[in-house]
């Protein structure tokens, strides 16, 4: 056995006793649901975006009833601005799941989580080990460039051979108690010290033993992904206001933006057609400054057209169409890139 290894475990639970994270909104609880719900909204995203997001989450839904029972349209309400909305869809199946087949308890073992819509074996692990003491491994972003760093771990992490090697070293370094504070340290020490670029190897408790500082190579541990160019994309989308509100689509379940409110894409040139099948007469039109919005495989430039109507039908959340106050843009399902552009558009209609 690599020395490293059973100093690393002793190293890092006296670290995060004593300096990692401690005052975070779902530590301290031995609440699956809290658990399970921070993980989630971790996914892909930084601590400082998240707490306000879960607390309001969590005023709306206290209990993994509560969610279950609530229609996706709500859930995708507060998830609004998080991305990677599939998350949010996964995360109402997830509850439902486990209400319906569980009796409203999150299982113990982390295999059985993992078989839950939504949940890896990482996240699974840390559900396992933080609600109920389980020991088990966790392998995310952060944690893999821990190890291969400390370990000198070569090859890309995201590759099947070099992931079964971080698996195997992550398992071989579970402690046998303090499960809970060992894998917070984890999470802590990759989120605060290890970073991506210029790590804090100063304060870092594995200075010692670390292969990447000793050898100099921490901007080269762990190996990065060829990167190849993101496709460009194009749409138009059109913006029919009648002064006070815009007509938005529902999107389909699945898919980009999956469930939320959005623009209908339509050709400028069809713009007028499609309007009166909407029940409204285009009074004037003008196209407002381009979007661009970066998803994870593709660039998507977005060329709005704004067309001033007369509502001639107003349409109720008929076909999936609805028409959106204004003032109610802050609180509806919208994507980032789109909440923004409205908000323009209300500013201009609310102007003498």
């Amino acid at each position: 056995m690599n020395a490293s290894v059973p100093a690393f475990s002793a190293r890092l639970i006296d670290w995060q006793r004593r300096h990692g994270r401690h005052d975070l909104p779902w530590q301290k609880t031995r609440d699956a649901y809290r658990i399970w719900l921070s993980e989630i909204m971790l996914q892909q995203t930084q601590v400082s975006t998240v707490v306000p997001y879960y607390n309001r989450f969590l005023d709306r839904f206290p209990t993994i009833d509560a969610l279950a029972l609530a229609p996706l349209d709500s859930v995708l309400e507060l998830w609004a601005g998080l991305g990677y909305y599939a998350r949010a869809r996964n995360l109402h199946r997830c509850a439902q799941r486990v209400v319906a087949e569980h009796g409203g308890r999150f299982p113990e073992a982390a295999q059985a989580i993992a078989e839950l819509p939504g949940i890896g074996r990482s996240t699974a692990a840390a559900i396992s080990a933080f609600a109920y003491g389980q020991r088990a491994a966790i392998l995310d972003g952060n944690v893999k460039r821990v190890l291969a760093r400390c370990f000198g771990v070569e090859g890309f992490p995201g590759s099947a051979v070099t992931e079964k090697t971080l698996w195997s070293l992550a398992e071989s370094l579970l402690p046998v108690r303090n499960i809970e504070a060992y894998t917070q340290g984890l999470m802590d020490l990759g989120s605060t010290l290890c970073v991506r670029r210029q790590p804090f190897c100063s304060a870092c408790p594995m200075l010692e033993i670390c292969v990447a500082r000793r050898d100099g190579r921490q901007a080269e541990l762990p190996v990065a992904k060829r990167r190849k160019s993101l496709p460009e994309r194009e749409t138009s989308v059109l913006v029919l206001s009648d002064g006070r509100r815009v007509l938005l689509e529902r999107r389909p379940p699945s898919g980009i933006w999956g469930g939320l409110l959005a623009l209908p894409e339509c050709a400028v040139a069809e713009a007028s057609a499609f309007a009166r099948r909407h029940g409204c007469r285009v009074l004037a039109t003008q196209a407002l400054p381009a979007l661009r919005h970066t998803f994870s495989h593709f660039h998507l430039t977005i060329q709005p057209l704004l067309c001033a109507v007369d509502a001639t039908v107003h349409l109720v959340a008929e076909g999936g169409w609805q028409w959106l106050d204004y003032e109610d843009i802050e609180h509806a399902a919208l994507p980032a890139p789109i909440r923004h552009l409205l908000r323009a558009v209300a500013l201009r209609a609310a102007l003498p």
